[in-house]
């Protein structure tokens, strides 16, 4: 327990990362704050106060009163209304509570589980060649250095962008189905996913999207199973009874006043007791559930928004036109009026240069500095493509490529 929370408490400790997004960030690192926490105050309430107290008749001693607060607590206890008759001993019990001793460990679990895709995405973006952390780190120096350094940060930035969109090209323009994994890669990036393609980067990063959302949606569902009830509704349904004026704390989910029936020898002869029993702790898991409840709808809206923002920014045209923006502010395109050679080559520099995966770096350097920042860099790729892909040939190259894919199609 020491251990566990002392690796969260250096959460706020570890080098800040560049390579996510503010909705990535409310999930490993806010929502992962927020269960460790609660898991904190659950696990202090537990140990330093008295989680369970039972109600025994006066000829119990001291000693088989703690027994019975002790066996109540282990073994568990069940939700009866006040009104009805308690149920006999082999009749069905309406609700069985026996989560509460478990939720200061589930709580950990549930924090681990929004660490787990951000951790994915670590390991295989070092993997690809391109330290998407490093490049938006050096990106963000730009802006804060004098004019003879930020040449120097920019041409380093540009031939490391370069090494890495260049050495993953494919040339192979024999076989047809690179071709339509080509042409699909470039209209639909997510497809077709492979850093021969460019889209490797980018596909991963949606994949972690994705698993965010089924982590985020499927802990609503796995808290059924661990509480016991329809938890995924439990939010409305305290909002119905506070419009309807009901007491919302009463619920059966997490009730303060429970049964516990158990069985004790005594001088060889077995005695059946049923005693009420008061739970206090239920008093914070109630609060912190309800609060826990409302964040996960809010995260799970909010990744899913910034999902499908990502996905309707793998477009083409997106592509095209966020590049173009920056050309143009820089001077390397006109707004209207290009030649008909400029516009090809335009094409193949985000086509078949940079790609999807040299976009995301490109969107990854927006979200965390400027869009100056992103313009200035855009430029240089700019130039240094002009200057490394001879003009007529790139437009032979690729006038050539597009008739084969319109082929394949």
């Amino acid at each position: 327990m020491d251990k566990f929370l002392g690796v969260l408490g250096s959460v706020g400790k570890i080098e800040k990362r560049l390579d996510n997004d503010r909705v990535d960030r409310l999930n490993y690192r806010y929502t992962m704050s927020l269960l460790a926490i609660f898991a904190l105050v659950v696990t202090t309430t537990q140990y330093v106060g008295k989680p369970m107290t039972c109600w025994t008749p006066a000829e119990f001693k001291d000693q088989m009163t703690k027994y019975t607060d002790t066996w109540c607590w282990t073994k568990g206890t069940y939700y009866h209304p006040m009104e009805e008759v308690v149920p006999r001993e082999n009749e069905p019990r309406m609700f069985e509570v026996a989560y509460y001793i478990w939720v200061p460990l589930f709580l950990m679990i549930q924090a681990l589980l929004f660490y787990i895709p951000i951790k994915i995405w670590y390991i295989f973006n070092n993997r690809t060649g391109c330290d998407m952390n490093t490049v938006v780190k050096t990106a963000a120096k730009l802006g804060e250095v004098v004019q003879d350094k930020r040449e120097v940060y920019l041409k380093y930035l540009v031939r490391y962008i370069d090494n890495y969109l260049t050495k993953n090209r494919d040339n192979t323009r024999t076989s047809k189905i690179v071709r339509i994994q080509r042409f699909l890669s470039q209209k639909l990036c997510c497809i077709c996913c492979g850093k021969r393609t460019g889209s490797f980067m980018w596909t991963l990063y949606m994949l972690v999207k994705v698993l965010y959302i089924i982590n985020v949606i499927g802990q609503l569902f796995i808290l059924n199973v661990f509480i016991g009830s329809n938890y995924h509704v439990y939010g409305f349904e305290v909002m119905k009874d506070l419009a309807q004026g009901n007491d919302w704390r009463t619920s059966p989910v997490f009730p303060r006043v429970t049964l516990c029936s158990f069985k004790m020898r005594v001088l060889g002869n077995v005695h059946r007791h049923t005693f009420q029993c008061v739970l206090p702790v239920n008093l914070f898991n109630e609060k912190i559930y309800i609060f826990i409840w409302f964040w996960f709808v809010f995260v799970a809206a909010a990744t899913c928004l910034n999902f499908l923002s990502w996905l309707l920014k793998s477009l083409s045209s997106t592509r095209r036109a966020f590049f173009k923006k920056h050309l143009v502010w820089m001077g390397r395109l006109q707004p209207n009026g290009n030649s008909e050679s400029d516009k090809k080559l335009y094409r193949m520099f985000t086509e078949k240069y940079l790609r999807p995966d040299g976009y995301l770096i490109m969107r990854f350097i927006t979200v965390q500095c400027s869009e100056f920042v992103v313009s200035d860099i855009v430029a240089a790729l700019w130039d240094n493509y002009k200057r490394i892909h001879p003009l007529k040939e790139g437009l032979l190259e690729f006038e050539e490529d597009e008739k084969n894919s319109d082929k394949d199609m």
